[in-house]
């Protein structure tokens, strides 16, 4: 059985739901949960951008193309997605990093992305 890690932000407060429309996360519980078996670390509460949905799809993870079967509808700019965190940083490097929620984003993100580096991306 997969048990979550306790929910708590990069703030060290109660993390707030990412996003329900689309819904997103590890477990698609709008939030950005995670867990060991999370390998992804799928913690970064995300805004997609058009630019950075390009980058993620050059890199072979399609993510606004939709996927029926999956229940997938396929993200747009504007969307809240919770991203891996190994993802986020190297859009940063590519100078195409989304924005992010702080707020949303699971402490679990700072074993990959200083805070400091979040915190220049927060739009919370």
């Amino acid at each position: 059985m997969v048990h979550p890690l306790p929910a708590i932000n990069v703030l060290g407060a109660t993390l707030t739901p990412c996003s329900t429309d689309p819904v997103t996360g590890f477990f698609r519980d709008g939030h950005c949960n995670t867990c060991p078996e999370d390998q992804g670390s799928h913690t970064v509460c995300a805004v997609m951008t058009a630019e950075f949905l390009a980058f993620s799809k050059y890199l072979g993870n399609d993510l606004s193309t939709p996927v029926p079967e999956y229940d997938f509808p396929g993200l747009k700019p504007g969307d809240q997605w919770c991203l891996c965190a190994s993802r986020f940083m190297q859009a940063h490097v590519e100078d195409c990093a989304p924005q992010v929620r702080l707020a949303a984003t699971h402490q679990r993100a700072l074993e990959v992305v200083p805070l400091e580096l979040l915190q220049r991306y927060a739009i919370d």
